[in-house]
């Protein structure tokens, strides 16, 4: 049955572009990024002496190069994301803070050729970097990503803590490592924990804990601590913000207690991802087809998992609104719409392709406006973990991506082409 809603059902705007516009000047699917949405949420985070970005969550080079001139600095986990940390004008080396760090559970053969070749700080993960570092670059410092033995996650493909997570050091390890560092005279300069998405106070309060008594089990060569990531992000209507001021207030008391024991300053970085860029970016996908099956009306759009994948991942929910390709009488007229119940999927020859799923594949309807073929649903929040996991599936090109930053819309990545999915294919003979 239809029901009335409000008007954040039907859009006409994004960042101040119209959606149309965007739509014909660029093609969709189409990223669309809000950079001041970005600036706040890295202004969020000045409390903190360093705002250290995790680029895996978005590392197109303009959004790196925002983030840059906003004065955060970069993680990178892999030989790509250094390169692309460098082309995004971040610099290497060991000053301090540096501007890219290395976090990892590993070094393959090319991240450490980067890391040496690039000087870049490491973020040691597992026992074995220690010694592999150690015996390219003796007498460097190093930082330990410490697992505490306990995680947290809004999935758990996103608990990062634990013994069912292959991410970082087991406690009970540290001993062991402190040797493989003197071994190679590698100084123990700084510690990270990160226990997963969306940490609440609770297990905060664990983690703060567990990282005071690692630092003291160290010892005063640590000058640095991380608090990782994980700052929860908003997607549903209701959803509460974190509690910044209580965040940092739990690390800020570690920090003084370890810098009173040591006797020098201990520098507190954090180290958002998802938090800084999720909320600043939208995905336009153009309905190309309502389609009734039995009781359920489908809207299927020209975009799919291969452009983003969290709903077919996790069960993760992204707010949606309407925008229509022609107007309907002016905004008085909308203030009020009628909705019905809508399964919202994707072109891809795959059942999972559907946007309105819960964790575990359960399909879901979504009380969306009515709306006909050449309307444009605008899947909010996808900012974080969407172009960034895309995929050429179903040999379907990558999406443009277009930045908006004082009131223009710059197109940061060009939509790929027929030629760029093939490039490097043969066919023998």
């Amino acid at each position: 049955m239809s029901v009335a809603m409000s008007n954040p059902l039907v859009v006409d705007q994004i960042a101040g572009q119209s959606i149309i516009d965007l739509a014909r000047r660029f093609g969709t699917p189409l990223y669309v990024y809000d950079a001041a949405t970005i600036a706040t949420r890295i202004d969020d985070l000045e409390s903190f002496d360093v705002v250290r970005y995790a680029q895996k969550a978005n590392s197109n080079l303009g959004i790196l190069d925002l983030v840059r001139r906003h004065g955060a600095l970069v993680d990178a986990v892999s030989a790509g994301e250094i390169q692309r940390a460098l082309a995004a004008g971040f610099k290497g080396g060991f000053d301090e803070p540096p501007h890219i760090m290395y976090t990892a559970d590993i070094f393959d053969r090319d991240a450490l050729e980067q890391v040496v070749a690039h000087q870049i700080p490491v973020n040691c993960g597992s026992p074995d970097m220690i010694s592999q570092y150690g015996q390219r670059c003796p007498g460097r410092g190093i930082t330990l990503r410490i697992n505490p033995g306990f995680g947290h996650g809004h999935s758990q493909k996103t608990n990062t803590g634990g013994q069912q997570s292959k991410h970082g050091i087991w406690h009970t390890q540290l001993g062991e490592c402190i040797e493989r560092a003197k071994k190679h005279n590698l100084s123990i300069a700084g510690l990270h924990m990160h226990i997963g998405s969306g940490t609440d106070l609770e297990h905060l309060s664990q983690v703060c804990g567990a990282m005071e008594q690692a630092a003291l089990a160290v010892g005063p060569s640590i000058h640095t601590i991380s608090a990782g990531g994980g700052l929860p992000t908003p997607y549903r209507e209701g959803d509460q913000r974190v509690d910044l001021d209580a965040y940092y207030s739990l690390w800020e008391a570690v920090r003084h207690r370890l810098a009173a024991a040591f006797g020098h300053k201990i520098t507190l970085e954090i180290e958002p991802g998802r938090y800084l860029v999720a909320e600043s970016g939208s995905l336009i996908a153009e309905i190309r087809a309502v389609k009734r099956m039995g009781e359920n009306t489908f809207y299927v759009l020209d975009a799919g998992f291969n452009n983003l994948a969290r709903p077919i991942l996790y069960g993760a929910y992204h707010p949606m609104a309407i925008a229509h390709k022609a107007a309907t009488g002016g905004r008085d007229k909308r203030d009020q719409v009628k909705t019905h119940p809508v399964i919202v999927g994707g072109p891809l020859c795959e059942s999972g392709d559907i946007f309105t799923q819960e964790d575990g594949g359960f399909v879901r309807s979504r009380e969306l406006p009515e709306a006909t073929v050449g309307d444009f649903v605008v899947i909010g929040a996808a900012g974080a973990y969407g172009a960034v996991m895309g995929s050429n599936y179903n040999s379907k090109p990558l999406a443009a991506e277009v930045l908006v930053e004082n009131g223009r819309a710059n197109l940061v990545r060009e939509r790929q082409a027929f030629a760029d999915l093939i490039r490097g294919e043969s066919i023998p003979g």
